[in-house]
């Protein structure tokens, strides 16, 4: 098992145009998980119990399966109940809904984050309820979830590697078909590892600074 330095530089071209379908996903995906997990959020808030505790059990059973097992769900199962999706849009729909399950807690802590008084001086004023999300919960909960979010995101990154066991070329899925037509996996599996780890630790730095900084602000604030 030796590395072969010319051979992993001409693996370079075909890894990167898996990494394209990888940030594909990872954006679908997140855009996907901020709007779901809103829902989410909202729901477990209602007013009404029935649909609070609606809300509640499905985040809670899509938390407690493991996302591979949703994924092949989607992939392997709906067909045969009659929905047929292309595996990239079944990859990115389970881990999309996965990590919405996770952003409804961030969105949950940041709006208990926002001071009762507020709420109570918008029901006071009779600010519609449209407007009071727009204008005044949401600019206030936003900020301080941006870390917690950022790290899902980050996790919903990595977790694009599953992809490739429902035959999404992504990277790991280039990585696995390099493997398969040549028998060596060690220069493509490993570089895949390299990328992730180049993308993922300056942004997990950035996350970590933002933390810092929102920190800083609501110390000073006080």
């Amino acid at each position: 098992m030796n590395w072969d330095w010319s051979y992993a530089f001409s693996l370079i071209p075909r890894i990167l145009e898996g990494l394209t379908i990888t940030l594909q996903a990872t954006v679908l995906a997140t855009v996907m998980a901020a709007f779901v997990g809103l829902v989410f959020a909202l729901g477990k808030r209602s007013q009404n119990r029935v649909v609070r505790w609606a809300f509640y059990w499905v985040v809670e059973f899509i938390r407690r399966t493991p996302v591979l097992v949703q994924m092949y769900f989607v992939f392997f199962v709906l067909p045969r109940l009659g929905v047929t999706l292309p595996a990239l849009v079944s990859g990115v729909l389970a881990l999309g809904l996965h990590t919405s399950a996770y952003m409804s807690e961030v969105y949950r802590a940041g709006i208990e984050s926002v001071p009762k008084g507020q709420w109570e001086a918008a029901r006071a004023l009779n600010i519609p309820p449209l407007r009071l999300w727009i204008d005044i919960v949401l600019p206030q909960a936003l900020p301080p979830m941006i870390p917690a979010a950022g790290n899902y995101v980050m996790m919903l990154f990595k977790e694009t590697a599953l992809l490739s066991t429902i035959t999404v070329l992504d990277m790991m899925g280039t990585a696995r078909v390099i493997g398969n037509e040549t028998y060596r996996y060690f220069e493509p599996i490993t570089l895949v590892g390299l990328i992730y780890l180049v993308i993922s630790l300056p942004a997990a730095m950035s996350i970590r600074f933002m933390e810092e900084k929102i920190s800083r602000n609501k110390k000073m604030l006080r």
